[in-house]
């Protein structure tokens, strides 16, 4: 069956950076767009970021620039790596795959 696994969340200082991984099993990742959402206890689940096939991508206006996303085929793996983090960026991490989610990870920006 499908399974997503996040990993690599943490707190961090505003300002500072961390790089999210989404390790994928059950089905074909190679074909697949790939996506990372947010949900903070106050908002619903927001979406962040893709990852299409062939590695085109696409941002929310609140993190382009900032964010980057990215696949490593070979390890079935996504990535989001996360600079100039803002304390508005506190939220649970999720990996997206058509209707599947993970578990997510906590990201946590505070002085």
């Amino acid at each position: 069956q499908v399974q997503l696994v996040e990993s690599g969340g943490g707190k961090v200082q505003p300002g500072g950076s961390l790089r999210l991984s989404c390790t994928a099993s059950g089905f074909s990742f190679s074909g697949a767009t790939m996506r990372w959402y947010r949900q903070t206890s106050t908002d619903g689940r927001v979406w962040v970021a893709d990852i299409g096939i062939s590695g085109d991508t696409f941002y929310a206006d609140a993190v382009k620039g900032r964010f980057t996303i990215s696949r490593d085929n070979t390890k079935k793996t996504i990535f989001l790596q996360m600079n100039d983090l803002k304390p508005e960026d506190t939220a649970t991490y999720y990996c997206n795959y058509i209707t599947y989610f993970g578990r997510g990870t906590q990201v946590t920006v505070s002085s």
